[in-house]
């Protein structure tokens, strides 16, 4: 997980909160005092860090609770709040016809956020394309060249043109008829006037909607003069962190740059194309805190599943229920996303709501994922209802088809019944019902009918 060692030591300030028989102003200090170590570790400005942990004690009693709400939960609330305020305002790209320029400094990963942010707007049904305005660096029109073959999106580049500029515009005629033109331009070892000036031109050529500076995450606290300079020099709308899950430093860069005003508005969390996140600081601290956050799971599953699937799963979730039908889809499902995605969508569930089911679900691997489908393809659609029919000649049966064996038959049979009784539990989790109901639209169902297989195989 991106910051994994400042999440653990979040949650385990919380868990403090969480355990103690009362919360009176001694704890609260010492839960403070944790944050703040955690937070100065992740190289957080120890300025700010005072800054948040003076504001959490002052708020957790100076301000009073809200109607129904313990003081246990209420100090929870502003350390959650607190920390979302650390990482500054969220500031979203909207889907929408536009063009997107891309600035920074070489090796801060430009070219390769330009191929993930390509991705991002394609799979959401909007038609993309590239220009390579990097006239200065031959090996980047070769990378997003490479990208784009990879993604199926065209890219506009010229190898011989040493104006940029030409090449924008060029570009841009050539695309006209596509809804997202994003522009990769070049980079310099320092912020120049040259590159300023360079930056300047393509933007009065080009006039985009955005402007997202690209920052390298292990630059950790150097990330804020960065991006002020850059956002002075061409007034960025936004900033992209690239390699949030490998630097110790990540905490540092989020942090300096929410305190320069520019927002985050994405975040790099792997080398795939498709590992790049929307930033929400509010989500993502609820996911350090593992607090959960649920829009996030949803979004990412809007990418691989149809509306109708996603509704069907979320019945079946506010109902209690879990059918082998719908085990059979969430198997498909995860094969869809891979591990990577998979991985970091388990982490988005609140803490607990799946008890200790994320380690385990992240430890199974892709095979046995493909084999618990083919034990499925080969069980009846009476099986399928009726799970409590599945032991003796037929768990023969049912292995002789699949190509397994019967002890794999019934492992399969064991985590489904695990699975089918923790989803149970979380009928009773009413914030979370919630969450998930307002989700699908906040339509009333009537728990009698909820889960119900809507057709047989």
């Amino acid at each position: 997980m991106v910051l994994d060692q400042l999440s653990s030591q979040l949650k385990g300030a919380l868990r403090k909160l969480a355990g103690a028989s009362k919360v009176d102003p001694a704890l609260v200090k010492e839960v403070t005092h944790d944050i703040e170590v955690a937070l100065i570790r992740a190289d957080v400005n120890v300025r700010l860090v005072r800054q948040i942990t003076k504001e959490i004690e002052r708020k957790a009693f100076d301000t009073p609770p809200k109607a129904g709400m313990s003081v246990r939960e209420h100090v929870i609330k502003v350390v959650h709040d607190e920390l979302a305020v650390l990482l500054g305002q969220a500031h979203e790209v909207r889907l929408k016809r536009q063009r997107i320029m891309l600035v920074g400094l070489y090796g801060q990963g430009k070219t390769t956020t330009a191929g993930k942010l390509a991705k991002y707007f394609q799979t959401r049904g909007l038609k993309t394309a590239l220009v390579a305005a990097d006239v200065h660096r031959p090996a980047a029109i070769d990378q997003l060249m490479q990208l784009g073959e990879k993604l199926a999106i065209p890219v506009h580049f010229e190898r011989n043109q040493k104006s940029a500029v030409k090449v924008v515009t060029d570009g841009l005629e050539k695309f006209l008829a596509h809804d997202i033109v994003i522009i990769d331009t070049a980079g310099r070892d320092a912020l120049s006037q040259d590159l300023i000036r360079e930056m300047e031109d393509i933007a009065r050529a080009a006039q985009p909607e955005e402007k997202l500076l690209v920052i390298d995450a292990t630059v950790g606290q150097q990330a804020g003069p960065q991006a002020e300079a850059f956002h002075q020099a061409v007034g960025v709308t936004g900033v992209v962190i690239t390699k949030m899950d490998g630097s110790a430093k990540a905490g540092g860069a989020l942090s300096a740059v929410a305190a320069t005003k520019a927002p985050v508005v994405f975040i790099g969390v792997g080398e795939k194309t498709d590992d790049l996140e929307r930033f929400h600081p509010t989500r993502f601290i609820g996911r350090m805190l593992g607090m959960g956050d649920l829009e996030g799971i949803l979004e990412k599953a809007t990418e691989v599943a149809s509306e109708e699937e996603l509704e069907e799963t979320g019945r079946e979730l506010l109902a209690g229920k879990l059918s082998l039908r719908t085990f059979y889809h969430q198997l498909e499902f995860m094969n869809r996303l891979g591990d990577g995605q998979m991985s970091r969508m388990l982490e988005s569930l609140p803490g607990g709501m799946f008890g200790g089911i994320s380690a385990e679900q992240q430890a199974i691997s892709m095979e046995k994922l493909r084999r618990y489908r083919v034990i499925l393809d080969s069980m009846t659609g009476e099986e399928l209802d009726e799970p409590s029919l599945i032991r003796g000649s037929r768990v023969d049966r049912i292995a002789r088809g699949s190509g397994t064996r019967n002890e794999e038959v019934k492992e399969m049979m064991k985590r489904y019944e695990m699975l089918r009784k923790q989803v149970s539990a979380f009928r009773s989790n009413r914030r979370l019902r919630k969450q998930i109901m307002e989700m699908m639209g906040g339509e009333e169902f009537d728990l009698q009918d909820l889960g119900k297989p809507r057709g047989k195989r």
